[in-house]
């Protein structure tokens, strides 16, 4: 008998049920897939994982969940755990423009309808930005005699959405597909839970529903039992998360000096390398409640006494239950970027998974990004046009439901921690000539920022200048 045996797809706590049993018993798997099937994984569940804490037990049970028609908002919030493996729906391959939008639930009739006119406005404006850029690059970008019609076709329309991606906006439909451990689906259903969207709390819900039935989509039709019924049984919502925030953007607006968002064409990437594990949390913890760098939080921090800077650990720690892991602020990092960049260009980045990533509040504050890619003449006057527009019915709109309404195009702040490993990575792979032009800029910056620092690391990471292209390649 091979020492390897593969074992076919389960309901998700029954394979977490045997394999802990695996590693409790003389058993062997096959054995252990037999006392399975005759004993009930929701007693074994409650006792050990629920009750005695054996966490590592809901590590062993995977299952696949696909959120549907979902928006881009609650779809980025879907995606944002460390140990989560999925997609969404691309915009480079697909149209947008015939999906509709979603409406935050928030809103009055009258705000709906303003919202709702904005929205059919931007999406007008990705139509004519596609059929603008698309004729822009087959009057610039001959066919070549070895190309197939067809494929020169596809890739020049890619491109084209790339350009029209940035007038898409947060409540644009999507669908996202996950394949997690139910202990990641517990965290990631908890979090949702607590959200200040009531889309968002309404999808978390579902989502704890549905592994509580038996699958909609089965391969095998015999296998019909409820993938994690247990799970859906203790998912009340995980309020240490939104606590903390609030407490700490109350201490911010009082301690804090004022500090004035300015708006910014170009997206900017900033490197701090820190010398203190306590100065770089207390810097962390203040970085999403408010709208400062990273750096000058950091240097905030360093000069702050030792009391003050407890007093902010302090406060990140009343709200916490002894179940509650420590927020991700608490995690450090080797490099910190601190990167100005347009949503589209975060929802890219966002996939990536070993590192740390912390956001600051969805806002124009910022201003937008007008990429040179947005050549002179009616693309470039069509979108500054389209993007004013939504500014200003944006401004009128009530919060937080009016960030559903924020395009891609949008800056934002957002905080990535890393090690050197994960800034080769990400440079090099998304500097390549296949990327979104926005991204590509990102990884290339962060190269740069690493050779002021670290220039004998920079020079291992093979990335691509952004003015090297080829709009051909996809």
């Amino acid at each position: 008998m091979s020492r390897v045996i593969a074992m076919s797809p389960m309901p998700a706590e029954k394979s977490a049920y045997a394999l802990a049993r695996y590693s409790r018993s003389a058993d062997s798997i096959l054995e252990s897939l037999e006392w399975v099937k005759t004993h009930n994984s929701m007693k074994f569940l409650e006792s050990f994982y629920f009750q005695y804490g054996h966490a590592s037990i809901a590590d062993l049970g995977h299952l696949g969940l696909c959120w549907e028609g979902i928006s881009e908002l609650a779809a980025t919030e879907v995606e944002d755990e460390q140990l989560w493996d999925g997609q969404a729906k691309s915009t480079r391959y697909q149209d947008f423009s015939k999906l509709g939008f979603v409406t935050p639930p928030e809103f009055s009739a009258d705000e709906a309808a303003r919202y709702e006119a904005a929205g059919r406005a931007l999406l007008e404006a990705y139509g004519r930005l596609h059929a603008l850029k698309f004729e822009e690059l087959t009057s610039s970008l001959p066919r070549p005699a070895e190309m197939k019609p067809d494929a020169y076709e596809r890739n020049l329309k890619a491109r084209a959405f790339d350009i029209a991606r940035f007038v898409l906006f947060f409540g644009i439909p999507t669908n996202v597909g996950q394949v997690t451990s139910i202990r990641t689906l517990e965290k990631q259903i908890r979090r949702l839970k607590a959200s200040e969207f009531a889309e968002i709390r309404e999808v978390a819900g579902e989502a704890a529903a549905a592994v509580a039935v038996a699958p909609a989509c089965l391969w095998h039709e015999s296998v019909g039992e409820p993938v994690a019924p247990t799970l859906a049984k203790y998912v009340d919502p995980d309020k240490h998360q939104a606590e903390a925030h609030r407490d700490l953007a109350t201490w911010a607006a009082a301690n804090l000096p004022v500090y004035e968002m300015v708006p910014q064409r170009e997206q900017t990437v900033d490197l701090v390398r820190p010398a203190s594990a306590v100065v770089d949390i207390v810097a962390s913890l203040l970085y999403p409640v408010t709208t400062r760098p990273y750096r000058d939080l950091y240097e905030w921090a360093l000069g702050a006494s030792e009391a003050v800077r407890n007093e902010v650990i302090d406060l990140a720690l009343r709200s916490r239950s002894r179940f509650d892991d420590l927020l991700k602020e608490f995690r450090g990092g080797q490099y910190v970027f601190d990167i100005v960049m347009d949503i589209g260009a975060y929802r890219d980045l966002h996939r990536h998974r070993r590192c740390v990533q912390l956001r600051q509040a969805y806002t124009f504050g910022l201003g937008y990004g007008v990429p040179s890619a947005f050549t002179e003449g009616p693309i470039r006057e069509t979108y500054v046009a389209a993007m004013e527009e939504v500014m200003k019915v944006y401004a009128g709109l009530p919060q937080p439901a009016a960030q559903y309404l924020l395009p891609f195009g949008a800056h934002g702040r957002f905080l990535f921690k890393m090690d050197f490993a994960e800034i080769e990575y990400i440079s090099k792979l998304r500097s390549g000539v296949k990327g979104h032009f926005s991204y590509r800029e990102i990884a290339w910056m962060m190269k740069l920022e690493l050779a002021k620092v670290e220039p004998e690391l920079a020079r291992l990471i093979a990335a691509t200048p952004p003015w090297e292209e080829d709009p051909l390649t996809r």
